[in-house]
This record gives structure tokens, sequence and C-alpha cells, in this order.
């Protein structure tokens, strides 16, 4: 099994960030260590929310006593999601390159913004993202806003979003784009993986317009990647958790877990 450290938001109550990712790498059997960037009552999508980002000097204190504990000698696999600032997004590399592992596997889930929305963080923060961490990692999971603004390119067609994507695999050492909800038609929904020599879809009917899905879903996808699920395995973990979660407040981690960790894969379809 992994050690794997992530950085990024937690909240008090619910499934979002690391309150999200710590319970579904538990699942699994992996040893998570967490920094929080945020710390927070719960998602800012509920009626009552207190909190603020997380102190980037408490953050290097922490990091600073997990390393003289030795507690990062034995981490393989770094996931970071949410960073609410420029300066979080240099505590996130500085943290990268100070490893004592020779090349820990980084998974970015570059949390910055959605559609209609746009942006949910400061511009400086999603440039700094853009321009000095996503170079350094091996797989990036955004969704489709996530992937136009990385690379300045359309992501209306399927044929767009792969070409945004190739580009994407393109800089750095990436070997995997795994973009969330691509276009596809008919009601679909699932991921578009895409490396530097493949364009592989994998489809999965998408959660009606009356079927509450749960916030959280993003970070749980990117816990399973981290977990080294092949794509399709954690397709099918999530789509199990998130219908065994429809209608609740908060993802049902640990108590839909013999469903969602024995789920079957999706089935998938070379484009």
């Amino acid at each position: 099994m992994s050690h794997i450290l992530a950085i990024s938001s937690w909240v008090a109550h619910g499934h979002v960030g690391l309150s999200a990712i710590a319970p579904v790498l538990q699942a699994l059997g992996h040893t998570v260590t967490q920094l929080p960037t945020t710390l927070l009552s719960n998602h800012p999508g509920f009626e009552h929310a207190e909190g603020n980002a997380t102190p980037v000097g408490t953050l290097r204190s922490i990091i600073a006593a997990l390393e003289a504990n030795g507690w990062l000698e034995t981490v393989d696999t770094v996931l970071t999601g949410y960073l609410p600032s420029a300066a979080h997004v240099d505590v996130a590399i500085d943290l990268i390159e100070r490893l004592p592992t020779a090349r820990p596997r980084l998974v970015i889930d570059p949390v910055l913004g959605d559609h209609p929305k746009g942006l949910y963080i400061p511009r400086e923060a999603a440039d700094a993202l853009r321009n000095d961490l996503v170079a350094k990692a091996d797989i990036i999971t955004p969704n489709l806003f996530e992937l136009s603004w990385l690379t300045g390119r359309d992501t209306t067609t399927l044929h767009e979003t792969s070409e945004a994507a190739r580009y994407l695999c393109s800089l750095g050492r990436l070997e995997e784009v795994i973009v969330t909800s691509p276009p596809f038609s008919g009601g679909s929904t699932g991921l578009l993986s895409v490396t530097a020599s493949d364009v592989v879809a994998f489809e999965t009917t998408a959660a009606s317009q009356d079927e509450l899905v749960p916030h959280g879903v993003g970070d749980a996808f990117s816990a399973l990647i981290s977990a080294k699920l092949p794509t399709g395995q954690a397709l099918g973990c999530l789509q199990a958790l998130i219908h065994s979660s429809l209608g609740a407040q908060h993802l049902r981690i640990a108590e839909t877990a013999k469903v969602w960790t024995t789920a079957s894969s999706i089935s998938s379809a070379t484009v």
C-alpha cells in the first residue's frame, strides 16, 4: 500500500477536500498524511459556513515538524487539491521538492473553477498553479473549464477536448490527463483519459437533474486515482459511491464502503 500526502481544503462536517480524500484512501488501505490549506466548518454552499485559509507560516511549520519526525520519508505519492493563494501553491512546490523520495508521484486536481461561475480562486493562485505546478505532475484531473483555462483552448467538442488534453500532455512530465465530465452526447458523462499516444473514453449514465449529488465527488475521484486504481476501476468505484449517496447531504463514504470499494470497472472505448 502507498503513503499518500494530500494537501487541500478541510471541513469539520461533510466530505469535501481532505475530508473526502482521506476516508476514501483509508478505506482502500492506504496511509494518508493531511495538510489542510483551509479550515472550514463545512462546504461553503450551505447556508452557514465559517473558517479561513490556513496561514502559510503554519503550514510550513507543520511540514517542518513532519519532516523532523521522519514522517515524510516514506511518502511515495503527493495529491494537491484546493490551493487558495499563490503562496499556498509555493508551499506545495517546496514540499514536493524537499521530499526524500527520489521522484514522488504527483497527482494534481487543479481546483480552479467550473462553468458557469469561472475561477473559484484568485487569478494569481491560478496563474501560479498553471505556470509553476502543473509541469511537475504525473497525472492531472481537470474538468472542462479547468482544461480550457490551463491550455487556453476550447473544449466544446470531444475533439477539441482531446486536442487540449494532448497539448497539456506535451508539457513537463505528464503521463496522463483525465478529463472529468467531458462533452459526451446523449446524457452520458464519465471520463476522457488522454496520454501522448491514446485517447480513451469511459462513459456512464449521468444522474438526472432531480437527483441530488453531494459535494466532494471530484475530491473522491482524485483520491481514487492517487490510490493507483486503473482509470476505469476508479470511475466504477466513484459511480457506486455517487449512486449510494444520491439524495444525501454528503457523500456516504464510510457507510457504503463495502459497495463502492468492490465496484466493477467501467468499460472503455478508444476515441
